[in-house]
Parts: C-alpha cells; sequence; structure tokens
C-alpha cells in the first residue's frame, strides 16, 4: 500500500474569523450564542457559531490553531465549537518587526511557513494582506491559500463552498 500523503494543513485564528468583533453591518446576521459567556471569560465568547465545528471538522484538512490564544483555544473554543483537541503553532519569541513592516507581512507568516515545512496548507485570518500572499507565493514550496475574513462578520456557512473549492484545487498528490 504507498504511502498517503498527508493532508494540507489548516491554520485557524480565532479573533476575527470565529469570534467576530466590533460593530456587525447591517446587513450581517449574527448566528444565535452557543451560550452566556461564563463571567471573568471573554464577552466576545457568545458569538461563537456552534454550528462552525462540524463544518471545519468535515474539510479534508488538519486543523491547527494559529491564534495568539495558544493553548487556551483548545481549553475554551474547541469545547464550544465541539473540535479535538487540535496542534497549535507555538509563536516564537521574537518577531523581525521591522523587516516584517517594510515587506507588508503579518507577524505570523514567517512562522507558519516554517510551521508548514513544505506542506501544502490553507490559512483562516482576518489580517492577511498582499504582502503575505506575496511573501508566500516566493518563500513557500507547497501550495498555499490565504483566506482573509472580515472580523466583524467572521467564517459564516457560505465560505465553506469556497474553502472546500480551494482544497480540491490542490493537486492530487497534495490531498
Amino acid at each position: 500500500m504507498p504511502n498517503e500523503l498527508p493532508r494540507p494543513l489548516l491554520f485557524l485564528d480565532v479573533d476575527g474569523p470565529l469570534l467576530p468583533f466590533g460593530e456587525i453591518p447591517e446587513h450581517e446576521s449574527v448566528p444565535a450564542p452557543c451560550r452566556e459567556p461564563r463571567p471573568g471569560t471573554n464577552p466576545l465568547l457568545a458569538r461563537l457559531d456552534p454550528t462552525l465545528g462540524p463544518l471545519l471538522t468535515a474539510l479534508p484538512c488538519e486543523p491547527v490553531w494559529a491564534t495568539t490564544w495558544m493553548h487556551e483555544a483548545n481549553r475554551v473554543v474547541s469545547p464550544a465549537l465541539g473540535l479535538p483537541t487540535l496542534a497549535v503553532v507555538e509563536w516564537p519569541e521574537t518577531h523581525n518587526d521591522r523587516v516584517d513592516e517594510w515587506y507588508g507581512l503579518h507577524w505570523k507568516t514567517r512562522a507558519l511557513l516554517a510551521c508548514a515545512s513544505g506542506r501544502s496548507f490553507i490559512w483562516i485570518d482576518d489580517e492577511i494582506g498582499d504582502g503575505d500572499r506575496e511573501w508566500v507565493s516566493a518563500h513557500h514550496d507547497g501550495r498555499a491559500l490565504l483566506y482573509r475574513v472580515e472580523p466583524q462578520i467572521g467564517l459564516r456557512h457560505n465560505d465553506f463552498p469556497a474553502l472546500l473549492d480551494l482544497i480540491q484545487s490542490l493537486p492530487a498528490e497534495s490531498r
């Protein structure tokens, strides 16, 4: 039996994509909260849409938390979405802020490329820009699909057909 290649990584940010913030545009509906947040917890937890968990799990990817929540995402966000414990990107202690700013890079970009180590990935975040796309295209050997969501709206059900199309556009040997 031939060795099966790993599924693409799915780097997930929390604040913005899964926890929308800011004023919600009038034309957008906000999902019903999964529950009232406990006192002393992030009040935005009420904005988590628990129906996103099964949709994320159904994607043919390996989800990884790519968030400043780090391991807290597994303790708080994963259970609320019905997700298993996910791998977590360990951010470097220091960033090359001046160089990254000059290139127009998000501070996560270099770390995600290092974590992917040439493996295909999708990155869902609300702060992805053109500089990140150009850098990834020039410095990543595998396929990379950067999917930006509006932070006030977050990830929604209608994003999943596009995500699935992106995943299916990867070469067969990467899926």
